[in-house]
C-alpha cells in the first residue's frame, strides 16, 4: 500500500476507533465520556479500564484496516 493511502487509512481509522469507542465507553459505563488519564476525578481502575478498552479498539480498527488493504506480493 503506498504510503498516503497509509496515512489517509490511518487517519480514517483513528476517527472511526475514537467514535467505536466513545460508544462502547457509554454503554459500558453509563458515563457521557472516557476518563482522562491525568483526571484526579476517576481512579486507577476505571482509568485502566477505559485504556485496556481503548487499546483494543484501536488495533482491532487498525488490523481490519490493514487486512482489507493488504495484497498478495
Amino acid at each position: 500500500m503506498a504510503k498516503p493511502t497509509r496515512m489517509a487509512g490511518g487517519v480514517l481509522g483513528g476517527l472511526v476507533a475514537g467514535t467505536i469507542f466513545k460508544h462502547v465507553w457509554k454503554l459500558a459505563s453509563g458515563k457521557p465520556e472516557p476518563p482522562e488519564a491525568d483526571s484526579t476525578k476517576y481512579g486507577w481502575g476505571e482509568v485502566l479500564v477505559a485504556a485496556a478498552i481503548q487499546g483494543a479498539i484501536f488495533g482491532l480498527v487498525r488490523a481490519a484496516i490493514e487486512r482489507a488493504a493488504a495484497r498478495d506480493e
